[in-house]
Order: structure tokens, then C-alpha cells, then sequence
């Protein structure tokens, strides 16, 4: 039985809209994350799943429930000790990259490294061997205005998997990609997340690409559910 990495437990969440009417986003929503599984998550727009992710990765806090993290609740901790879980242990991925333009692709996977204390030799070693896996490393030294949205997104990949995370949460990282190129990008992070045994939660709308994780759920009314 593999270990158990991110649970989510019994997770609320809701938004005011002008009083008195109230958003529920996230109603006792609750999973498991093991190690080396990949899970995609599938909702219609707006019922939650960026809400489910950024709290999941400690982005945002629920009302009530917990994350909990390889045992250790983690929405109780101090704002330093969450940065410092975010940084080191939670690999997060948008749909667009954000890269930073000023940075090469290598220079933007260096840079959480080195927040957090890593010299910049270890950085640039580590920057390069990840390049290499998902195919760039020949685009090292460019910037991202001269790299293709594909190109542009298996760095942000990179760079979410920079510090060794223990998971991995990702946010329609193929939405803004035609589908060649969606299944190309998607064929990196998948090699590399099977190789590491990282655990990683993927929204995603693309069905093709959510048959070929190891399951599915589905957030429904608040809730998640096992399809």
C-alpha cells in the first residue's frame, strides 16, 4: 500500500457575493492523494476547481476542514511555515506559464531553487537536468518570449518540479494548448511524475488526457467525487 501524501479533509469554502447572498464553493469536500498517483480532476467552469487547488496548495485558506500533508495539518501553521511548505513541497503548475520574461528558461527554474538557499551552481545543475527530460535543452538560454507556448509551459513544469516537491498540483496546464502540443506537454509531465513517484492532482478538461491517469474525480456541488 503506498503512502499517503495530501489529504484534504472535510474542506469548506464559500464567497459573499453583496450581502445576504452567499457562494458555496466547497461543501465537506473531502480525498487522499498516495504517493506516485496521479489523479485528474474534472469539473464544468466554475464549480471550484481552481478554488480546490489553490487551497490545496495553500494559496488560499478553506473556511473549516483541513490539508494535511504527509500527516502534518497544514492551514494551522504560521504564513512563514505555509511559504516555506509551498516553496519546498508543493510543485504548482497554471494554465498560463507565467514565466518571468527578464529570466532565460534555465534562470527561471534556478530562481525557487535559490529562494530557497540553494547556490546557484546546484540551481543551474538541477535547471539543466530537467530541461534535458523534457526535451530543452538547446532553449536553456532563451527567454520566454522566444519559445513556443509548449516550450513556455514544459519550463513552468520544470520549474514547479525545481525544489523535489512531494506533490504536484496542476491547473488546466494544457488548456491554453492546441492538442498536439497539449499531449506533448502532457507526455513530459506525465514520464517525469511516473519516474519521481511524484503525487499529483491534474484539472483538467481534455478527456483523453484524464483516461490515461490512475483515476478520476469529480467535483460536484461542493464535493468529490470518485467516477
Amino acid at each position: 500500500m503506498n503512502e499517503s501524501v495530501l489529504e484534504l479533509r472535510d474542506l469548506k469554502k464559500s464567497y459573499h457575493s453583496g450581502r445576504p447572498n452567499q457562494i458555496d464553493v466547497l461543501a465537506d469536500a473531502q480525498m487522499t492523494l498516495e504517493e506516485g498517483e496521479i489523479v485528474a480532476l474534472v469539473a464544468p467552469s466554475g464549480a471550484g476547481k481552481s478554488t480546490l487547488l489553490h487551497i490545496a496548495g495553500l494559496l488560499d485558506m478553506p473556511d473549516s476542514g483541513d490539508v494535511v500533508l504527509r500527516g502534518e495539518i497544514l492551514n494551522v501553521k504560521s504564513d512563514v511555515r505555509r511559504t516555506i511548505i509551498r516553496r519546498r513541497d508543493i510543485g504548482f503548475i497554471y494554465q498560463f506559464h507565467h514565466l518571468l520574461p527578464e529570466f532565460s528558461a534555465a534562470e527561471n527554474i534556478m530562481i525557487p531553487q535559490m529562494a530557497d538557499g540553494i547556490s546557484r551552481s546546484k540551481a543551474c545543475e538541477r535547471a539543466s537536468e530537467l530541461l534535458s527530460k523534457v526535451g530543452l535543452e538547446n532553449r536553456a538560454n532563451h527567454r520566454p518570449a522566444e519559445l513556443s507556448g509548449g516550450e513556455q509551459q514544459r519550463v513552468a513544469f520544470c520549474r514547479a518540479l525545481a525544489n523535489k516537491p512531494s506533490v504536484l498540483l496542476a491547473d488546466e496546464p494544457t488548456g491554453n494548448l492546441d492538442q498536439l502540443t497539449s499531449h506533448h506537454v502532457f507526455n513530459s509531465l506525465l514520464s517525469i511524475a511516473r519516474e519521481t513517484r511524484l503525487a499529483a492532482l491534474i484539472a483538467t478538461h481534455n478527456p483523453d488526457i484524464a483516461k490515461r491517469m490512475d483515476r478520476t474525480i469529480r467535483l460536484s456541488e461542493g464535493r468529490l467525487i470518485d467516477n
